[in-house]
């Protein structure tokens, strides 16, 4: 697929589902290297901000330098964001329709289990499951091992952006319509996370959609968030947002953001040392990785590189971050480097373009679907009370042939 120059901004379905999977994938693979790290020491190890694809923190060390996790983050390599958000494409791809926690526990998970995939981070070929970190795993032993309820498979795992990470798609086959990307990511979450993590899924599903509707701004992508956000992860997106507006530039704006979403995350100020009460359910916290992507989303003003390069920058979670802002600022029709793509997706061995091609022809279909669905509700309705249906409006329930 030919990438459109960075002076046109995209406006048609495809292109703005392009823009936020490209995107998403591209800021991943650009935040992997710094994660876990603060503002101050990746510019001292870089002898200044990262403005582009960088080589792993240990250099060739990368596989022993934390047993926990030996990845070769770095160098144009995609994480599990973006693995596990190509993974739901599939499903979606499968399923042909919107999907709930049993499209989760029936068809991610056996994905997840089954099939070997070129695991860049692993540098060869291997089973996704054997790359995805342990509260993705929970997946797999909750659902496929445990016979958990899958709308009850969240429940006990840590509350993290796991969920949050790669739920763009649902955004994106709800496009315009944040409520019902919202509700279904509440329900698609639901197997993997619970609390705020979960809530985290679905605002971020929201925004996306939010994001991908004509004319959608920064400022409305934030707007359509806080009319659907509950609980601590309202509030922060509020204050987040509040303090962005204030700068226009991500080198001011670290710091700020930071003290600003400190109060509502649990994880604390040193991200590789949590706190005791890390990562535990709760109605009055907030995972960081969303608001702050929100608010780098205002200072860039939309703009991709911008917004990205200040997630990077950001340190901690910050392969999380860029992913979430790298697809709202895609899905607004940012364009997304092509220098950028090009590395990511030729060091990642990945088509980044095929999932937006699947997902978009998916995305017309259960549109089509969805307007039979409601002029059939209508018509139903209008007989129950003696008036003519009104002119089907887009969207709508979800329902089958």
């Amino acid at each position: 697929m030919t990438l459109k120059s960075e002076e046109t901004r995209a406006e048609s379905l495809e292109e703005r589902i392009t823009g936020a999977l490209v995107g998403a994938a591209v800021g991943d693979a650009l935040g992997g290297p710094v994660e876990g790290y603060s503002p101050e020491q990746i510019l001292e190890r870089h002898g200044g901000r990262v403005h582009g694809v960088v080589g792993p923190w240990n250099g060739d060390a990368w596989r022993t330098a934390r047993p926990v996790a030996p990845y070769h983050k770095g160098d144009g390599h995609v994480t599990d964001d973006t693995l596990m958000t190509h993974a739901l494409v599939r499903v979606y791809a499968r399923v042909r329709d919107h999907l709930d926690a049993y499209a989760i526990a029936d068809h991610l998970v056996p994905d997840l289990m089954t099939t070997p995939r070129w695991i860049p981070e692993l540098e060869s070929e291997a089973l996704p499951l054997h790359r995805i970190f342990l509260a993705e795993k929970w997946l797999v032993a909750r659902l496929h091992y445990g016979h958990v309820d899958p709308r009850e498979a969240g429940t006990g795992n840590i509350v993290n952006c796991g969920a949050a990470m790669y739920m763009a798609p649902v955004g994106l086959v709800n496009a315009a319509h944040p409520a019902g990307a919202y509700t279904e990511a509440l329900d698609v979450a639901g197997a993997h996370q619970s609390s705020y993590g979960r809530e985290a899924a679905a605002v971020f599903a929201a925004a996306v959609a939010a994001a991908s509707a004509p004319g959608a701004t920064p400022d409305s992508v934030v707007t359509a968030c806080l009319s659907l956000a509950k609980d601590g992860t309202r509030t922060a997106v509020e204050k987040v947002c509040e303090v962005a507006c204030r700068h226009t530039d991500f080198e001011s704006a670290l710091t700020p953001l930071r003290e600003a979403v400190a109060p509502y995350d649990t994880v604390g100020p040193d991200y590789r040392a949590p706190s005791l009460g890390a990562r535990r359910p709760s109605r009055l916290h907030t995972i960081e990785e969303l608001p702050v992507a929100l608010g780098m989303l205002l200072v860039a003003k939309g703009d991709y590189r911008h917004a990205v390069l200040g997630a990077v920058n950001y340190g901690r979670d910050c392969d999380s971050i860029a992913t979430m802002a790298g697809a709202l600022a895609g899905a607004l029709g940012s364009p997304v480097p092509q220098d950028w793509a090009k590395t990511v997706a030729e060091a990642s061995r990945l088509d980044l373009w095929e999932p937006a091609r699947t997902l978009t022809d998916v995305t017309r279909e259960i549109f089509d679907r969805d307007v039979r669905c409601r002029r059939a509700h209508e018509t139903a309705f209008a007989g129950l009370v003696g008036t003519e249906p009104a002119e089907a409006a887009p969207g709508g329930p979800r329902c089958s042939d």
